[in-house]
């Protein structure tokens, strides 16, 4: 895995470099506006008037993915996403650059104390728009170029369960990750592999729609888009919802609201509170930022979504 710089002075000096390149024009400001697991953002406003994003990631071929990602969403939403204006890959960097897509991300806390009501009707736009994805479907589970899988028992399984499970062991060999977690994460394993086959069908998914990554008014709290996809595949549609349930998702009833809309599987609780430990232990192996904390709390919820499934015990 190729990791790259992205400290905010290099790339003060070097993104004004590539958009000249790219887009023959000048950089009249560039502010950084957030960072997120893979790299950071910054907004910049040209010479020619027009104002764009431009990421920079951690991990080089990210921006391929990310840009691949963006365009099949983008055509399979109404919400707005940015659309991709160039990306760049040399050996000093990996780059995006986008549209701009206006609003805050929904992780600001001065949208926590906005009204009820205001936060219901921003998660039903939110599901709304998630479904259009939903609707849209595959033959087989995977990657959305190739995918392979008959069921995503046998994707996830192959895929992510045990590539992760064995990476973690042998970080946890080293004094690298908790033995504690990790035991956590084989119990939970072995429940989630024991639960009843609900029958699937492959739909598209973004992968990462936590609330750092949907876009909202600060004024009124209405969404104005979508941003940052990541793992974006033909996937179990649960498999979605897990990140709608990140950092402080659940203040805004996006997972509630999915599923009074959409029913759910019987252990759909378990389900995603799996998915998310389980992904977020992952990110010690995919070069991405490590987060204490939320992994303690996906821990601590699926801990409790283990207690409740006490016939498997």
């Amino acid at each position: 895995m190729e990791m790259l710089k992205v400290d905010n002075k290099f790339l003060e000096k070097l993104l004004p470099e590539k958009v000249r390149e790219h887009m023959q024009c000048d950089v009249k400001s560039l502010t950084f506006i957030g960072g997120g697991s893979f790299g950071k953002v910054f907004k910049a406003e040209l010479t020619d008037g027009r104002i764009i994003a431009v990421k920079a990631f951690r991990v080089q071929g990210s921006q391929l993915e990310e840009a691949s990602q963006l365009k099949t969403l983008s055509e399979n939403t109404s919400v707005p996403m940015p659309e991709v204006l160039f990306t760049h890959k040399s050996e000093d960097c990996a780059v995006m650059a986008m549209g701009f897509i206006d609003g805050s991300n929904v992780l600001n806390p001065i949208f926590l104390f906005k009204s009820k009501d205001k936060k219901l009707k921003f998660a039903q736009s939110v599901v709304e728009g998630m479904l259009e994805w939903h609707s849209v479907t595959a033959e087989k589970f995977g990657s959305l170029e190739t995918p392979l899988y008959d069921t995503w028992k046998e994707y996830y399984k192959k895929e992510k369960q045990e590539p992760w499970l064995k990476a973690l062991t042998e970080l946890s060999e080293k004094g690298k990750y908790s033995k504690k977690s990790l035991e956590l994460l084989k119990k939970a394993t072995e429940i989630y592999n024991a639960l009843p086959t609900e029958e699937s069908i492959p739909v598209l998914i973004h992968g990462d729609l936590n609330i750092m990554n949907i876009m909202a008014d600060k004024k009124t709290l209405s969404l104005t888009g979508f941003i940052d996809p990541c793992g974006s595949i033909w996937a179990d549609r649960e498999y979605d919802l897990f990140q709608l349930r990140n950092m402080w998702g659940d203040s805004f009833y996006l997972y509630d609201t999915y599923k009074k809309i959409h029913p759910l599987s019987e252990n759909a609780d378990f389900r995603v509170a799996y998915y998310a430990a389980m992904h977020e232990a992952s990110m010690r192996l995919k070069g991405g930022l490590i987060m204490p904390l939320w992994e303690e709390l996906n821990n601590m919820s699926l801990r409790k979504e283990m207690k409740k499934l006490t016939w498997l015990y």
